[in-house]
């Protein structure tokens, strides 16, 4: 419903949508509604309609701030660095400073929401603002909805070290947050995703040596029966991401009985990644990888 009344630029049913989440304790409904909403092209046009109507809408700004973010990267595309025409940099920048300002000024007027801060980790990472800046960022995520994976993983991504952090910056984050967190917690799959993380910066040969370690397979077992595979998780909305991650680790780390688990328990719920690392296709890939755990038993 929120997809095509923000498809229509519907601002005057969407926002009710939104609104309702606006007290809510943790935050976490609100800028998962937002995220959704500002992956829609087009938002950026008729959100500046809505701002020019009403420059006190908060939500208005919000929502062009994350659209803006996302319309950012959407210029730079995914290309490496290297790649990135001048023009694509140019664009990028212009658009994330915008973000920057729009979220700056939503976080000053609603000091409680978790959202502005969550899209403002991904456009400090953008533009470069460096590490003290990122850290207070994520900090200040945290604060208003401790548990929040989402804002964990954007903080793993910033501590990779192709955005200039390092392998163990990263894994010490992911372990920690993971032990930080009750068993049962969803935190677990940052273990997963700094390996497979770790596997993405290796050469061919030394990518499938590392995830296939023993020390790599002990780890990722530690991280999903803490997590996932715990009596204790409940699965809350998004639980499939978590799972799929598991399932691909496990699954390019040559074993099979965990990843089935896996798989047997997502009965075919794909999500985009972390398959697209594999292949242009993520359904291809993950039904390549089940069958090949079903298979091998």
């Amino acid at each position: 419903m929120l997809v095509r009344q923000a498809a229509a630029g519907d601002w005057a049913a969407l926002r009710p949508a939104l609104a309702d989440h606006t007290g809510d304790a943790d935050g976490t409904e609100l800028t998962r509604l937002t995220a959704m909403v500002a992956e829609q092209a087009g938002v950026e046009e008729w959100t500046a309609r809505a701002l020019a109507d009403a420059p006190d809408d908060t939500l208005a700004l919000l929502l062009s701030g994350a659209r803006h973010v996302n319309w950012g990267w959407e210029a730079r595309s995914k290309a490496q660095a290297k790649y990135v025409s001048e023009d694509q940099w140019k664009t990028f920048h212009q658009r994330l400073d915008v973000a920057e300002a729009q979220l700056l000024e939503v976080a000053e007027r609603e000091p409680t929401w978790l959202a502005p801060w969550y899209f403002l980790q991904i456009s400090a990472r953008g533009i470069s603002l460096g590490p003290d800046v990122a850290t207070c960022r994520f900090e200040a995520a945290v604060r208003r909805s401790p548990g929040h994976p989402a804002s964990h993983r954007q903080r793993l991504q910033q501590l990779c070290q192709k955005w200039g952090g390092s392998h163990e910056e990263m894994h010490a984050f992911a372990r920690t947050a993971m032990l930080a967190a009750p068993e049962g917690s969803p935190l677990g799959e940052l273990v997963a995703l700094a390996h497979l993380e770790h596997w993405l910066s290796l050469s061919d040969g030394e990518d499938q040596d590392y995830l296939s370690s023993p020390a790599v397979v002990a780890s990722l077992q530690e991280a999903a029966f803490r997590s996932v595979l715990h009596p204790d998780f409940v699965p809350a909305r998004g639980w499939q991401g978590s799972f799929n991650t598991f399932a691909m680790a496990f699954s390019m780390a040559d074993q099979p009985k965990t990843a089935r688990l896996l798989f047997d328990a997502l009965d075919g719920m794909v999500t985009e990644a972390p398959w697209h690392y594999l292949s242009g296709d993520p359904v291809k890939a993950f039904t390549r990888h089940r069958d090949r755990c079903a298979a091998a038993y």
